[in-house]
């Protein structure tokens, strides 16, 4: 088969396409033929070499979709659409940037759709990082109001779309105020132009403070975010967009108002059900869930996908199809 293997950190053009043996069967592992796959911040970090728990040489890639070609249960039959995510995929062993993938059978979803491969594949990782962040992070159900801190990413987008739905009033933020018409349509009562404090502005908004922050940019705006929130709301820091993994001199009784709390979210598979992945799916199949996708990329042009990934130019979530 043909996949990208990668044996240093770098730039795109360490990945390396390929010939290289399908996945030896495994007991407990399902063989997937691969028909598209969406592309991941973490794959970004990994691909620099700031992922210290991966070594090289590595296929990269954390979710697919595609056909089951071997499942070792006899619970999945062959040719059945599936999801795969998470789970060390792409980190621990071989992942999705291949055209054959061989994935824990728990770290797979059967699905029932008829949506075309370029779009579902948009959907597992985002819908399950989306979901983790604002149930299991944020208990968005005793909330009314969300700051979602770097809106005009695919997470901030599908972000938006799910807690609409959900009945809460939605503030965005963008560095670019061009993007506010947008981030209005997609369902954002506010739109916050962040010039790296916008708390004083979110609080001219709502005087004591905003139920729930998701925090997609990181640790660069973090502690903004949370004088942002009100006395009993919750920040919840999930995405790293701004590219730093640390917080340097944290001073928790000074940094962290009081009464406020603060979480974050890196879930797994695990972290979502079938039921809930099937809902969202169908919610999508039907047009009742809209979610901002990005550019689509063959397989052969990986590394243009990667460029501008790297170039924070996607403005949605980038699918590969393998074909």
């Amino acid at each position: 088969m043909r996949a990208y293997v990668i044996t240093e950190p770098g730039g795109p053009d360490k990945l390396e396409l390929k010939e290289v043996d399908q996945p030896s069967r495994r007991k407990g592992w399902v063989l997937i033929r691969n028909r598209a796959f969406g592309l991941n911040r973490s794959e970004w970090f990994t691909r620099r070499g700031d992922s210290p728990s991966v070594s090289f040489p590595r296929i990269l890639g954390i979710e697919c979709v595609g056909e089951v070609v071997e499942a070792p249960n006899g619970d999945l039959d062959s040719g059945q659409t599936v999801a795969a995510m998470m789970g060390g995929m792409g980190r621990q062993f071989d992942g999705s940037y291949a055209e054959y993938v061989l994935v824990p059978r728990e770290n797979v979803f059967p699905l029932q759709t008829e949506l075309e491969w370029g779009v579902l594949a948009a959907l597992p990782e985002m819908l399950q990082t989306v979901n983790g962040s604002l149930y299991t992070g944020l208990e968005i159900d005793r909330a009314e109001s969300l700051l979602v801190r770097g809106a005009t990413s695919s997470i901030g987008f599908t972000s938006m779309a799910l807690a609409k739905a959900a009945g809460l009033e939605i503030t965005a933020t963008t560095r670019n105020p061009n993007k506010s018409e947008e981030l209005l349509k997609a369902g954002a009562s506010y739109v916050v132009v962040d010039d790296g404090s916008i708390a004083d502005k979110v609080r001219a908004i709502y005087p004591d403070g905003i139920d729930r922050v998701l925090e997609l940019v990181g640790t660069t705006t973090l502690l903004d975010s949370l004088k942002a929130t009100r006395r009993g709301g919750i920040v919840c820091m999930t995405g790293i967009l701004g590219g730093q993994w640390t917080l340097s001199d944290f001073h928790p009784m000074g940094d962290v108002p009081t009464g406020v709390k603060l979480t974050s979210y890196s879930g797994e598979a695990s972290d979502i059900s079938l039921e809930q992945l099937q809902r969202y799916v169908a919610m999508v199949e039907s047009g009742d869930l809209k979610l901002k996708t990005g550019p689509r990329f063959q397989f052969d042009r990986l590394h243009e996908a990667h460029v501008l990934m790297d170039e924070n130019r996607a403005n949605g979530k980038i699918v590969i199809e393998v074909g």
